[in-house]
């Protein structure tokens, strides 16, 4: 912070100090034109570095968002995969245990993602995930295809509760609040800019002016909007999850 204060002070100490010296040097003509060089240059400047930081506003979610997309559809995968594995573990294990990833799956969808708008996750998904491994872990084994199928699904339950940590990650993840804040502050610099610069707009000259602090409220409200992976305009839906549960009934149709 005391550094970011202290290359704001220098920039404008330089303008200060210029303005100065070519005064007393008698450098230049004076600008007062509201459609002079100076305005030109600054608002020029001005509207490059809010394009800049809402570009960087909008990216970074953006791609956090397909990221988390990706993850998503891991995560269910492994879900797949320990589903299909447990299809070989004996009885009655087999059923349980396929039960407990169906209804892990469905309170992700019906309860924890509702939760994951806010950037939190339920510790009850940890939690029914710690009580199948165990569950797993504990079946005694003498060895061949039942041993291998019980390490196959332990296996693809440390990788979903692997993903589960990424999901995890991804609802906490939102862009540098510094960003949010440069993307109001040029923001409304850009919508002042004209009245700084002296001009007093008056009549049809408005109108552009109108429209263009509607458009641009717009997108200052979508950057707030797309804050979070799993709300608002950009939020990742559960469809992957969706699709593992269709896939854990083609499964069962199967066997």
């Amino acid at each position: 912070m005391v550094a970011c204060v202290f290359a704001i002070a220098t920039a404008v100490g330089v303008v200060a100090l210029a303005a100065f010296l070519f005064r007393k040097l008698d450098r230049g003509s004076d600008d007062r034109d509201p459609g002079g060089p100076t305005v030109g240059h600054a608002g020029a400047m001005l509207s490059a570095l809010f394009l800049l930081v809402f570009a960087i506003a909008i990216i970074v979610p953006w791609t956090t968002a397909d990221s988390a997309r990706q993850n998503t559809y891991a995560e269910s995968q492994a879900a797949v995969e320990a589903y299909w594995a447990a299809s070989a573990l004996p009885f009655p294990t087999a059923g349980l245990v396929q039960t407990e990833l169906r209804d892990y799956v469905g309170f992700v969808i019906d309860e924890e993602w509702r939760v994951m708008a806010k950037g939190n996750l339920s510790p009850e998904g940890s939690t029914r995930l710690n009580t199948l491994r165990t569950q797993v872990a504990s079946l005694d084994t003498t060895g061949g295809t039942t041993e291998d199928a019980k390490m196959a699904v332990l296996e693809q339950v440390q990788n979903l509760t692997s993903a589960r940590r990424q999901r995890a990650a991804d609802a906490q993840a939102t862009p540098p609040t510094g960003i949010l804040v440069l993307t109001v502050v040029t923001g409304l610099m850009v919508l002042l800019f004209p009245f700084m610069a002296g001009a007093r707009p008056r009549g049809a000259t408005l109108v552009p002016l109108l429209a263009m602090a509607a458009l641009l409220g717009v997108g200052v409200f979508l950057t707030f909007d797309i804050v979070r992976v799993f709300d608002g305009g950009l939020a990742v839906r559960p469809d992957a999850f969706s699709a593992a549960l269709q896939e854990f009934q083609r499964i069962s149709g199967m066997g």
